[in-house]
């Protein structure tokens, strides 16, 4: 249940049905009400919500704000409601409190609920697939591929407990210019291998790094044997045309190159995929599907969409080659769809994968997460798609800024640790995996992100996931040690929560039930980054209730079992927000 939404819908409840007893008295006009905001105040000072009904209707009711206020808060019947008090303020501001049965009521909602407290249904089963990551195979994951990871993960859990089927998904590249590329860069390695030199050098050394020393030097493109521009120049292509000449010998060295390419991609390609899969695994993805870029060649759905492209009427040639009119369906330019050669350009299969999504397998929603260049990519994809009968706003991307790395306060663009280029994987040699999916996840995918390395190690409560595990332990412990004395969790019927008035109470109470609206909101919004904040706002409002309010050696045996109960649902909804982000909650540090 969401509390503050429905407090928030009693006030305006409540202003209304006094608003019709006074129109029924003859105070007030019988006239439409404009829309009103009933909101949070910031200084708490001035109620837990505010309305402005009194402002906004001044016009229509013919009277002075102050004086509407001031009708409304005398025709208010709090009987029965989560409100004690009503006062007006200001020039006319009416400010509503919240009684106790109120905090008592959502630290029972969290007790009933348990795991599955902050859940909503807002969602309504609808059907969406979230696409992250999506790297090259071939190749390794760099650090923005770990930002895209934690955020499209978090991402997809967040929909999850909104209330939507939600599916996960990487779309592999295993098709195009890239696998020409690296087919190519894997047909020279080899037939470098092959060379006198190079099985000279294979012989005597089998460490891969000494190797690579030994015949390529220090940058891999020696003048023995120069590479040309545009191929791989990554250790993991010789690695793998070192293996198969390992298990094979020379046997591809006399086939045309065409053949010996295909033959290396076969062997290469599917251990860079599961090479993937492994290293996402340690990273606490799991995909339902990895949907290959080859199938759509294959089946004829990318010759299909241009058929379907053409007869839209959204088509032209021009200089031998077939143009899309991006423009006219809100794009900033028209672009090719089939070069002069006959060979359609990369966004083709890009079209028909997100018609796959959408029509094929039905998907009510697909959103991609995708790095900051794609800005002009999405609204020529989204034009296509109108072109194609599809309704394009189904298709929502999230734009992802870079990352800097830090250490020392410096840009890292290697490993400390392994020397080698800053991957996913070197950067899980040096940090935690709860420190990166919660780091990636603290600023929103539009924004510029500073991963401080030093800082993500740190035990302090300058390291936001050491602050947030760091009360989640606290709260483990405390919870056990009273257990261990005689003093467990009470139940909800026994537990006196009437006795839980404090301020710092209070303001607990208050941040647990916001819960369910920061998962709504974050579903939304597409921000799994407030999960994050509202977890650091968590922990601080507890650390603060416990300064300020002793456990074991409250003035009653009544009031310790309250806040047992307090501190118990705290320790819940902490659980909660780390599971959606898959971030441990440890019970001891």
């Amino acid at each position: 249940m969401n509390h503050i939404q429905a407090a928030a819908q009693d006030v305006r409840t409540l202003i209304l049905d006094a608003l019709g007893r006074l129109v029924s008295e003859g105070t007030f006009p019988a006239e439409p009400l404009p829309d009103f905001n009933v909101e949070i105040p910031a200084d708490r000072a001035h109620g837990d919500f505010a309305a402005n009904i009194a402002m906004v209707s001044a016009k229509v009711l013919h009277n002075a704000p102050r004086k509407i206020a001031e009708a409304i808060a005398e025709a208010l019947d709090l009987t029965g409601t989560a409100f004690d008090k009503a006062e007006v303020a200001g020039p006319g501001f009416l400010n509503f409190y919240l009684g106790q049965q109120w905090y008592s009521d959502v630290l029972k909602n969290v007790k009933a609920e348990g795991a599955d407290y902050g859940k909503s249904d807002i969602g309504e089963g609808k059907r969406v697939l979230v696409e992250f990551v999506s790297a090259n195979p071939t190749g390794p994951m760099h650090v923005g591929n770990a930002r895209g990871g934690a955020i499209g993960d978090c991402l997809a859990s967040v929909l999850s407990a909104a209330g939507y089927q939600t599916e996960r998904e990487f779309y592999i590249n295993d098709a195009g210019n890239q696998i020409e590329k690296f087919g190519k860069s894997l047909s020279l390695r080899y037939m470098q291998i092959c060379s006198e030199k190079g099985q000279a050098v294979c012989a005597e050394i089998t460490e891969l790094d000494a190797f690579c020393k030994a015949i390529y030097g220090e940058n891999g493109n020696s003048e023995d044997f120069p590479m040309p521009e545009d191929v791989y120049l990554g250790q993991d292509i010789i690695a793998h045309a070192k293996n198969y000449y390992d298990l094979n010998g020379d046997k591809l060295a006399a086939l045309p190159d065409e053949d010996r390419r295909r033959e290396l991609v076969a062997f290469a390609l599917p251990k860079n995929i599961q090479g993937l899969k492994d290293d996402l695994g340690k990273y606490r993805i799991q995909y339902d599907t990895w949907f290959p870029e080859s199938k759509l060649h294959a089946d004829g759905s990318v010759a299909g969409i241009i058929q379907q492209l053409k007869d839209s009427g959204y088509t032209y040639e021009n200089d031998g080659a077939l143009w899309f009119k991006a423009e006219a369906l809100g794009a900033d330019k028209d672009f090719v769809i089939v070069r002069s050669n006959g060979i359609p350009t990369y966004v083709v299969p890009d079209i028909a994968y997100h018609y796959n999504k959408l029509v094929t397998r039905g998907f009510d929603r697909a959103i991609d997460v995708l790095g900051a260049d794609h800005h002009g990519y999405v609204p020529r994809l989204k034009a296509a798609l109108t072109a194609l009968g599809v309704d394009a706003s189904r298709m929502t991307a999230v734009l992802m800024q870079m990352v800097a790395v830090m250490r020392d306060g410096k840009p890292v663009k290697q490993s400390k640790r392994s020397g080698k280029a800053l991957t996913l994987v070197t950067l899980l040699e040096d940090i935690p995996v709860d420190a990166a999916r919660f780091f990636f996840n603290l600023r929103e995918a539009n924004s510029h992100f500073e991963f401080d390395l030093d800082l993500a190690v740190e035990e302090s409560s300058s390291n936001p996931v050491y602050y947030v595990q760091y009360a989640h332990a606290r709260l483990c412990s405390l919870i056990r040690t009273l257990a261990e004395d005689g003093a467990a969790v009470p139940d909800a019927a026994s537990a006196q929560l009437e006795l839980l008035a404090s301020k710092p109470e209070r303001e607990l109470i208050r941040q647990l039930a916001l819960l369910p609206a920061e998962i709504e909101t974050a579903a939304k919004q597409l921000d799994p980054s407030r999960l994050t904040k509202y977890s650091v706002d968590l922990a601080s409002h507890f650390h603060k209730f416990y300064d300020a309010c002793s456990v074991r050696t409250a003035e009653t045996p009544a009031l310790r079992d309250a806040r047992l109960f307090l501190c118990d649902a705290v320790r819940q909804v902490l659980g909660n927000v780390l599971a959606l982000l898959k971030v441990t909650a440890p019970e001891k540090m």
